[in-house]
C-alpha cells in the first residue's frame, strides 16, 4: 500500500514434487492462508523460474569441500548468525567430539534441504497450530462477529480442498471437529440439560457433511477409511458429543419460514432469481451411452429422495429431513428437462415404485417411513407433460401417510420384503407433523388441478383424498381448492370437479358442525 512504509520479508519456501511442504516469513501475520509476502514469491517462482536459482541439497555441496572450505563455511556461518547458533554449534561439536554420544550413534546426518523420498507422502503446507487457533477463537466468540460466517468460509475451504483432492483436506477437518469437540459449551449444556442453539447445529451439520464427502471419496485407500472410521468412533464415544437428534422440545416448529417452498428457494395435494445453466459433459468413463456428469448427478438425486428412510425421533433432526428434501428438489427445479433427463425421471419412477423395502415408493413401507408427498409432486409435475399414467401411478401411491393410520398397511404378505415391513401399531412423536399433512395436501391439489376435466382420474384422486387424508381443516381446503379449479375459467364449469368438491365438502361438513 502506498500510505504504508516499504519493509522487506524474509520468506522461505519448500516444495516438493509441485506442491508448497512448509513456508517462513519474516512479517510475523499469523493466519491458516499464506501472507501476502509468501503468495507473491511463490508468484515470483512460477512466473519467473529463471530468475530463482536452484541448489543442490546443502549435503551434496558440503561434500565437495575440502577440510579448510568446511571449517571456513562453519566459521563464516556462526559468526554471522553467532547470537543464534552458538549454543547449538557448541553442543553439537561436544557431542561429535564424544565418542559415546548419541550423535555419533548414527550414520550421517540430517538434511533439510534434501527433500523426501519418493516413497513420502507429500502435501501441501499446512498451518495446523493456526487452524487450531483460528477455530478455538471463531467458537469461543459464540456465533457473534460474524464468527459463523468465519467458520462457514473454513468449511468452504475444506470443500475445495476435497474438490482439489487435497490430502490437506481431512487433516483440516480433522482440526476443526477435534476444536468442536474441545468447545467448553458442549458440557455445560449437557450438565444443564439445555440444547445448543439452532446456528450451532448448523455448523455441526456441515461437520457431518463434510466428513460423509470424505468417507464417501472413491479415490481414497482402504488404510485411510479405516483410519478415519476409528477417530469417528472415537468422537462418537465421549459423552459431549451432541446427538443429530437430540433435540426432545415439545414445542412444535414453525416450519413455514424455515423451508425453502417452491421457486421462492432459488433467490438469493437480493430477491432476484437465479439464472443458472447445466449441460451435459460426457461422462466417457461410464458403460452406458449417453450418458453425462449431469444425468448422473440427477439420478442419484432421485435415488436419494427416493429412498425409504425412518422418520428420525428428534424435533431438529426431523425439520432438517425436510428442509434437506427441499433444497435438493429446489436444486433440481434449476435443471431444464429435456428429453435424456425425462428417460431417466421415467426409469427412476418405475423403479421406484417396484423396487421393494429400499423405496418410499414401493408398495409396503414402514409405518414410520419418511412421506414422500413433496418428492411425488415435484415428480409428477415433472412427468405429467410426457407420461400422465406414470405421473398419477406415482402421486397416488404416494399419498398415503402410514403413521396417522390404525391398521397395518396392506399388501401382498406371500412377499419376503412385504413381511419385513410391518410393524407394531403405535403412535410415533412427529414433530413436523402438520407440515407433512400440508405437503400431502398441496399433493391432492395438484392432481386435482390437472385432472381436470378427465372423469376417471377426478374420481381416483377423490378417492385417494377421502382415504389417505385425516385433517379436516385439509379435506376443507381441498374443497375449495376443487370449487375454485371447477369455475376458473369463463365457460362451462366443470360438473365432476364441482361432484369432488360437494363429497369432500360433506365429509368434512359433520366436524365443523359439531365445532
Amino acid at each position: 500500500m502506498q500510505s504504508e512504509p516499504e519493509t522487506i520479508c524474509n520468506v522461505a519456501i519448500s516444495f516438493d514434487r509441485c506442491k508448497i511442504t512448509s513456508v517462513t516469513c519474516s512479517c510475523g501475520n499469523k493466519d491458516i492462508f499464506y501472507c501476502a509476502h509468501v503468495v507473491a514469491l511463490s508468484l515470483y517462482r512460477i512466473r519467473k523460474p529463471d530468475q530463482v536459482k536452484l541448489h543442490l541439497p546443502i549435503s551434496e555441496t558440503l561434500f565437495q569441500m575440502n577440510r579448510d572450505q568446511l571449517q571456513k563455511f562453519v566459521q563464516y556461518l556462526i559468526t554471522v548468525h553467532h547470537t543464534e547458533v552458538l549454543p547449538t554449534a557448541q553442543k553439537l561439536a561436544d557431542e561429535i567430539l564424544s565418542q559415546n554420544s548419541e550423535i555419533n550413534q548414527v550414520h550421517g546426518a540430517p538434511d533439510p534441504t534434501a527433500g523426501a523420498s519418493i516413497d513420502d507422502e507429500n502435501c501441501w503446507h499446512l498451518d495446523e497450530e493456526q487452524v487450531q487457533e483460528q477455530v478455538k477463537l471463531f467458537l469461543s466468540q459464540g456465533g457473534y462477529h460474524g464468527s459463523g460466517k468465519q467458520l462457514n468460509l473454513l468449511f468452504a475451504k475444506v470443500r475445495e480442498m476435497l474438490k482439489m483432492r487435497d490430502s490437506n483436506g481431512a487433516r483440516m477437518l480433522t482440526l476443526i471437529t477435534e476444536q468442536f469437540m474441545a468447545d467448553p459449551r458442549l458440557s455445560l449444556w449437557r450438565q444443564q440439560g439445555t440444547t445448543m442453539t439452532d446456528k450451532y447445529r448448523q455448523l455441526w451439520d456441515e461437520l457431518g457433511a463434510l466428513w460423509m464427502c470424505i468417507v464417501l471419496n472413491p479415490h481414497c485407500k482402504l488404510e485411510q477409511k479405516a483410519s478415519w472410521l476409528k477417530q469417528l468412533k472415537k468422537w462418537n464415544s465421549v459423552d459431549v458429543c451432541p446427538w443429530e437428534d437430540g433435540n426432545h422440545g415439545n414445542e412444535l416448529p414453525n416450519l413455514t419460514n424455515a423451508l425453502p417452498q417452491g421457486a421462492n428457494a432459488n433467490q438469493d395435494n437480493m430477491g432476484q432469481f437465479k439464472s443458472l445453466e447445466y449441460q451435459h459433459l460426457p461422462a466417457h468413463k461410464f458403460l452406458e451411452e449417453g450418458e453425462s456428469y449431469l444425468t448422473l448427478a440427477v439420478e442419484v438425486a432421485l435415488i436419494g429422495l427416493g429412498q425409504q428412510r425412518i422418520m428420525p425421533d428428534g424435533l431438529y433432526a426431523q425439520e432438517k429431513v425436510c428442509r434437506n428434501e427441499e433444497q435438493l428438489i429446489s436444486k433440481l427445479q434449476e435443471i431444464e428437462l429435456d428429453d435424456t433427463l425425462v428417460k431417466i425421471f421415467r426409469k427412476q419412477a418405475v423403479f421406484l415404485l417396484e423396487a421393494g423395502p429400499y423405496s418410499g415408493l414401493g408398495e409396503v413401507i414402514h409405518r414410520e417411513s419418511v412421506p414422500m408427498h413433496t418428492f411425488a409432486k415435484y415428480l409428477f409435475t415433472s412427468l405429467l407433460p410426457h407420461d400422465a399414467e406414470l405421473a398419477y401411478k406415482t402421486a397416488l401411491r404416494a399419498m398415503r401417510l402410514l403413521v396417522l393410520e390404525s391398521t397395518p398397511p396392506s399388501g401382498d404378505m406371500s412377499r419376503p420384503h412385504h413381511i419385513a415391513s410391518v410393524v407394531p401399531n403405535r403412535y410415533p412423536r412427529w414433530f413436523t407433523l402438520s407440515h407433512i399433512e400440508s405437503q400431502q395436501c398441496e399433493l391432492a391439489s395438484t392432481m386435482l388441478t390437472a385432472a381436470k376435466g378427465d372423469v376417471r382420474r377426478l374420481e381416483t384422486v377423490l378417492e385417494s383424498i377421502q382415504k389417505n387424508i385425516h385433517s379436516s381443516s385439509h379435506i376443507f381446503k381441498l374443497a375449495q381448492d376443487a370449487f375454485k379449479i371447477a369455475t376458473l375459467m369463463d365457460n362451462l364449469p366443470d360438473i365432476t370437479l364441482l361432484k369432488v368438491s360437494l363429497e369432500l365438502g360433506l365429509q368434512v361438513f359433520p366436524c365443523i358442525h359439531y365445532l
